[in-house]
């Protein structure tokens, strides 16, 4: 096994999902809601602490939603997402996850997004890495960090999260 270096332990983390909880709120204060759309299965757990977190320091309701789909073959086979049409028609969705690099998934995600009239859609994560191959754009992140192509970093979320470069 590689030796694994700690980019973020349990508190940084923490403090990050505060902040971005904090930034969401600030950009969708005038809605009575948003929708979270947590790429599984990592983004999907960010996005259900984020919506506690907006949910305690604002009147925002907040709807999260789980949205899987193959990372090395989005394209063979099927996204498998937890919501109706109806669910996202006119709001402000917001795409969570918790490690963009080339932007491909993020990218195929938000393509099954845009199927439905959305209001808005922006995108979170917790750490990008910026080796971007796609044309997407993050919106909120918690960190922004240049790695080497041959690292990678690694998401542990449980009782102690953690963010590991391997």
């Amino acid at each position: 096994m590689s030796e694994r270096t700690v980019i973020l332990d349990h508190e940084q983390v923490q403090r990050k999902l505060r902040r971005i909880a904090h930034q969401l709120h600030e950009e969708h204060h005038t809605e009575k809601g948003i929708v979270l759309v947590g790429i599984a299965p990592r983004g999907t757990t960010l996005a259900k602490r984020l919506a506690a977190l907006v949910e305690g320091i604002s009147d925002l309701k907040v709807q999260v939603f789980d949205l899987k789909l193959d990372k090395d073959l989005p394209l063979e086979k099927p996204v498998v997402f937890n919501a109706e049409p109806k669910d996202l028609r006119d709001r402000h969705v917001v795409l969570v996850d918790d490690v963009v690099m080339s932007g491909r998934t993020m990218m195929y995600a938000a393509s099954h997004l845009v199927q439905t009239p959305l209001k808005r859609l922006s995108t979170v994560v917790l750490v990008d890495r910026r080796h971007r191959t796609f044309p997407i754009r993050v919106d909120i992140v918690g960190l922004s960090l240049s790695t080497t192509l041959q690292e990678r970093i690694s998401v542990e979320l449980g009782r102690k999260d953690t963010v590991f470069l391997t």
